[in-house]
Formats: C-alpha cells, structure tokens, sequence
C-alpha cells in the first residue's frame, strides 16, 4: 500500500517578520503550579468550549502497560488523512527554563509569535479541513496565528493539553532539585516510572494521546492540523507509530513550531489504518543547532539522503543512486552542504554507489573549505570513508518485486514510504541484517574520540536510513514501512549519554534547507487527488 508524497505546492523558505506583540502576562514565581479550571475564551475563529481541566485519577503502578499493547486498535478510515503535529512557539516559561505542564500562566514571547509566523507561512496554501488545539493559551495562540483567515472554527480538546506534572508546575529546575530531590532525579532518567503527587505522569499522558487519535481519526476530513505541545505531541507519534511506549518519552523531539507529518491510509478490508510518519520535527530553525531536550550533545550523526540520481523510462528500482545525480541532486547536495556548516563534520561515510560518492564529495568540499576563507588559512581536512553496508540497491535489485516496478524518470527520484512493503520477506530481512551492521559499524566511528566532539555524517539510499533509523529505535524490520523518506533530505540523531546510550531523534526527512526545491509539507488547495 503506497502513501504516496503530497504534490508539490510550497517553497519552504526560513522567513522571519516583525509580528504584532501578543500582550503577556506578567508571571509570578507564587503563583499556584497547576491551571484552575478555565473557559476557553471565544473568538472569530476559536469555538468556544467551557470544559474544566480536572486533574486525571492517579494511576496505579502496572495499570498501563508502557507497550500499550492492550488497546483497542485505531477507529478505520474511508479515505486518506494528513495529520499534520505542530508545537506551540516559544513560551515565557520556556525562556525562563520554568517546568510548565498543564500550567496556563505562560505566553508566547515575541520570539515565539514569530516562530508560529513561519509555521504560518509554510502552511498557508494548505487545504486543511480543521484544526484541533489544546486549549491552553501558549498552544491557541499559536493555532490562531496559524489559522489566520481561515473560516473554520478551531476545535480546543484537553486531551491536547500538556502532561500534568502536579507540584513540579512552575519550579524552575534547580527549586525542582532542592525541592523533590529523588523524584526529580527520576523524572530526569526515569520519566515513564516518575510518580508525584500519586500519579504517574507519562503513562497518563500515553493514554490521553491514544484517545485522541480516536477524536482525530473519527472526524470527517482529510487534511488535519494538530496544534499542542512538547511532550502530548511526542505521545501522539508514539502512540500512533505502531503504539510505541512510554519508553520513547523524549526520544522523539519537538521543537518550538516544530512541525511532524502522519499519513493514514485505510485498508481495504477495513480495521485499523496502515501509518506512515512522513517526518518528524521540521522547524522554523536550523534543525543542527541547539541541544536534544536540553541536553548537550557531543556525538552526533546526520543522515543524508543523496541527490535525485540520472534515470530514465527503464528505471526499475527507484533511487538506487547506481547514475550520476542529475542536475536538481546537483542542487540538493549542495544545499545540504551549506545546511552543515553550523556543523564541524569529523567524518564522511558513504554508500560505494555513484549517487552518495558525489553528495558526500560536495559536503566534504564545502566543510574543508568552510575555515579557510581568508588568504592565510588552512583547510580543514574531513575524512571520507565508503562503507559496503550502506548500499542496499543490489538487495532490491536481486528481489522478484524489482522485475514489476516501471517508473517514469520523475518518478526514479522519490520513494514512497510503504513501496518497501510490498518486497518479500527475506529482501528486508537481508537488508535490515546488513543495515544492523553498518549501523554497528557508525556507533563506532562515532566512539573513535570519546574526548572530544564528534559528528558523523552518513550518506545513502532512503531505505538505507530508514533501517537505520529503525535499529536506532530497537524496533524491527516490520516497521520499515513505515517511515518515508525524500531524495536529499536530512535526519539528524543525538547521543546526549554517548553512542553506547540511546539516540535522540531530532529530526526526520528534513527538507526545509532545499528552499525552493522543498518537499511540500502539505495537501495543495488546488489538488484533489489522494495525497
């Protein structure tokens, strides 16, 4: 079953204005720590709900699985849906470093109202046929501004709203410290076990986010905007990619305004629809820069996926990358290389395959020439390595399924996400057996300086990452069809606790730095056909 890439529509470009100031309130350190119960106020574009937030029941150790293994499957779908995740801008407690919760006397900054801006801006030609927003005021705003002059009402739902951490709200960090000690530590190393107040937050929050889906996915549309939070956006991700655990609470990172796209495609005999995170975490800034959840990360990789490779009518396997890049994965490449130049790569690994060898050159050539632009410097030399694991075209090619697939050249360069579905079983276990070694083989390259910071860059086929990403995630080769991926995209995994911890996924299937030649987030205005 394909779920097949948006048509394109919108240039994404990095764009900032001046937006009118949002008046803030002012914020007092004494102010109680969780948000009374509240009316949603009313406005040309907000539907009015008078909903009190009530504090959940606590929930008994053991009483949610962290697999959520046992829940109803999703509600099934007549037609395609786009969900479309985004994060509220930056807040004032945000700015402050203030553990907010389900709190509601934050704001956005003006840093904030210029990151929903953006959002604004890249969505504006978008079809959405509603928009769901947590009712808290950081998260409306951000909606609103987004919505602009859409007609539609914004439907608020506190199941939307932010975890509920009890006491914690409104401490900053080191008063958390002083003030709960041993709890505090395990919300920092242990959050899905972290108990407060008789609650247990995150196992809360992963069962609020599966009943929003039921919402979500029961409505009658096709295109849907999600506007939350940190923390119920990755709940939302997990609980729909195959309803991953709370283990996955902060693995999957958001970002102010960061933006993460799920597609749901219904199945012909009905049942729970198939899902496809088409990517995760596309923000209004540079997705290299900054910390993983406010923790320093000093190794780090990024996968890149190699410029749109030459092909033509007889191609039968799509982007194998085995042709020189034509002449927009000429343009990918280079983009890419000015996007890591907030980057000091260490090292350059890349598929032996034509395509990956050329946009691993051009990044090597921008980094080593990056420090050396004034008359007496020195490049930089970035080592460039070929690995043998990374290719994976001669597994696709060797497949039965190769003979039946026919693609026009505008087609040879995009992947569709679930096309991996359709191989047989022993095509993906064998490239997910090879892939696991290269995946080996990176952590390596990425422990050869312990001392000293260390960033990887790995260059491939799409497929190639997508098992990679999936070995980063101990999840297995069933849910590689489950991730798309586009010829010269990005994604970018952190080690905050080192390559023997566990990888922090920043983002996936990035492409806002190709500019003009972006892919479209979203459904066109204009389209009418399954996106």
């Amino acid at each position: 079953m394909l779920c097949t890439a948006p048509p394109p529509l919108l240039h994404l470009s990095i764009l900032s204005k001046n937006p009118k100031f949002f008046p803030t309130r002012a914020t007092h350190h004494n102010r109680p720590s969780t948000a009374p119960p509240f009316t949603v106020r009313s406005s040309s574009s907000v539907k009015e709900i008078e909903k009190p937030i009530e504090n959940p029941p606590a929930v008994r150790e053991g009483e949610l699985s962290s697999s959520l293994r046992d829940s109803a499957p999703f509600p099934p779908i007549r037609a395609a849906k786009r969900v479309v995740l985004v994060r509220h801008g930056q807040s004032t407690w945000n700015e402050e470093g203030r553990i907010q919760g389900s709190s509601d006397f934050s704001v956005l900054t003006a840093k904030g109202e210029s990151q929903a801006e953006t959002s604004r801006l890249m969505l504006i030609d978008d079809a959405f046929d509603v928009c769901f927003s947590s009712p808290l005021i950081r998260s409306k705003r951000t909606a609103e501004i987004i919505w602009s002059a859409r007609k539609e009402d914004i439907i608020t739902d506190s199941d939307l709203r932010e975890i509920d951490l009890y006491s914690f709200q409104g401490l900053l960090k080191h008063e958390g410290k002083a003030k709960f000690g041993s709890a505090f530590r395990q919300w920092q190393i242990d959050a899905p076990n972290f108990n407060i107040d008789g609650h247990y937050p995150v196992r809360e929050l992963w069962a609020r986010a599966r009943s929003c889906w039921t919402k979500i996915l029961t409505h009658e549309s096709r295109s849907v905007l999600v506007v939350a939070h940190n923390a119920v956006n990755q709940a939302l991700v997990a609980t729909a990619m195959g309803r991953l655990g709370t283990e996955y609470f902060r693995i999957l990172l958001q970002s102010n305004c960061g933006v993460s796209v799920l597609d749901f495609t219904p199945r012909i005999e009905g049942g729970s629809p198939y899902i496809c995170l088409n990517r995760l975490n596309q923000t209004p800034n540079s997705p290299v820069a900054g910390s993983s959840a406010g923790r320093k990360a000093s190794k780090r990789m990024v996968l890149v996926c190699h410029g749109s490779s030459q092909g033509s009518s007889e191609a039968r396997i799509p982007c194998t990358g085995d042709t020189p890049m034509n002449m927009l994965g000429i343009i990918q490449s280079q983009k890419t290389a000015e996007l890591l130049l907030d980057l000091k790569v260490s090292a350059i690994v890349s598929s032996p395959k034509v395509a990956s060898v050329e946009t691993a050159n051009v990044i090597s050539q921008v980094q080593e020439a990056a420090d050396c632009l004034g008359a007496d410097c020195v490049p930089r030399y970035v080592e460039l390595k070929q690995m043998q694991d990374l290719d994976v075209a001669n597994i696709l090619q060797q497949s039965k399924k190769a003979s039946d697939i026919s693609l026009d050249a505008s087609e040879v360069s995009s992947l569709q996400s679930s096309w991996l579905n359709g191989y047989e079983a022993e095509v993906k276990t064998a490239i997910w057996v090879q892939l696991g070694q290269a995946w080996k083989s990176l952590l390596e390259e990425l422990s050869s300086e312990p001392e000293v910071e260390n960033i990887v860059v790995a260059v491939g086929h799409p497929v190639a990452h997508i098992a990679l990403m999936g070995h980063c995630l101990n999840l297995t080769k069933e849910w590689m069809g489950s991730f798309h991926l586009d010829a010269g995209s990005i994604s970018v995994i952190d080690f905050p606790d080192g390559p023997a911890g566990r990888g922090v996924i920043r983002c996936i299937n990035y492409t806002a730095h190709l500019g003009r030649w972006s892919i479209p987030i979203t459904r066109s205005v204009t389209d009418d056909e399954v996106f």
